[in-house]
C-alpha cells in the first residue's frame, strides 16, 4: 500500500508520495489539497495522513475505505 501526505510547504500545502522529491498537487489552502487528494486517490489504494499546519498528524485516510485495517468513524 502506497502512503501520502498533505502538509504545508511555505504558503501552500502539498500532496506528496511518501519517498518522493516532487509533489503531485499544490494548493492554496488545506481544503483545496483534500479535495485533490479526494480525486486523486479515487480508484487507487493507499493511505494518506494529513498533517497539521506544525507538522503533526491530524487525521489519516485509507483508500479505499474497505482497505481500513480498524474499524473507526472517519
Amino acid at each position: 500500500m502506497d502512503n501520502y501526505h498533505i502538509t504545508k510547504d511555505g504558503d501552500d500545502w502539498k500532496l506528496q508520495k511518501e519517498g518522493s522529491d516532487r509533489a503531485i498537487k499544490r494548493s492554496g489552502t488545506k481544503d483545496e489539497a483534500i479535495q485533490h487528494m479526494r480525486g486523486y486517490m479515487d480508484g487507487k489504494e493507499g493511505s494518506v495522513k494529513i498533517h497539521k499546519e506544525d507538522g503533526k498528524i491530524q487525521e489519516e485516510r485509507t483508500y479505499p475505505g474497505s482497505s481500513d485495517p480498524h474499524s473507526s468513524k472517519g
